[in-house]
């Protein structure tokens, strides 16, 4: 029995992935480092000290990790007022889980001060959520299942009764390491990429209660 549903951030509710890419880059061409947007993608969900130190690897560039990630940082929160947009259906699906009396959750690889901006900026302030967990708190991040196991724990339920929605393979590894439900959106990854997940959609919006609580049929 489903009892919770927690939430992946960027690429499940909002088209963010785009915004802090484009600030890592611009952090770098501060540093006189041209990289690229795939660049980052195996790193997409494991938290922003692997998405911008697994590039920095990459190009064999010596940063000081805090001061790289409180420029992308700062670079994104500018950003996020004009260019954040929720996804359609996004904020319904939300609040249907809440009217369905299960308890939700935020589960995020970043940092606390772009989830509250996230969520503030799509309408969904993070005083409407039962539980917040961000990748600053754990040690380990996605793929390791400690974030979901964490924001089980501050919900008062067991993994078994967890659906997790998720966009990135790295979290969709994470929530089947956790023992938990996991339904994937198309958003950063492909099909075939997020095949470990027990179901896969195009869109968030094509996401119903159903199929968070049992029987899904991958589309």
């Amino acid at each position: 029995m489903v009892r919770a549903v927690i939430f992946d951030m960027d690429g499940v509710l909002a088209d963010s992935e785009q915004i802090i890419c484009a600030a890592a880059i611009q952090m770098f061409a501060e540093l006189g480092v041209r990289v690229h947007r795939k660049d980052f993608l195996p790193f997409v969900g494991a938290g922003e000290n692997r998405y911008i130190g697994g590039v920095a690897e990459k190009y064999g560039v010596d940063i000081d990790l805090r001061s790289a990630k409180a420029r992308t940082y700062a670079i994104y929160l500018d950003l996020v007022p004009n260019q954040l947009s929720i996804f359609p259906g996004a904020d319904a699906l939300v609040l249907q889980c809440k009217a369905a009396g299960l308890r939700i959750a935020i589960a995020s690889s970043a940092d606390r001060i772009k989830i509250d901006a996230n969520l503030d900026a799509m309408g969904l302030p993070p005083a409407r959520w039962d539980a917040l967990v961000s990748g600053e708190e754990l040690t380990r991040l996605k793929p390791a299942p400690d974030i979901f196991l964490e924001a089980a724990r501050r919900l008062g339920v067991v993994p078994a009764e967890c659906t997790v929605i998720e966009d990135a393979v790295n979290g969709v590894q994470a929530a089947k390491a956790a023992g938990m439900r996991c339904v994937a959106v198309e958003t950063s990854f492909s099909k075939e990429e997020l095949r470990q997940a027990d179901g896969v959609f195009s869109r968030i919006g094509d996401i119903e209660l159903t199929d968070i609580i049992g029987g899904i049929d991958v589309q």
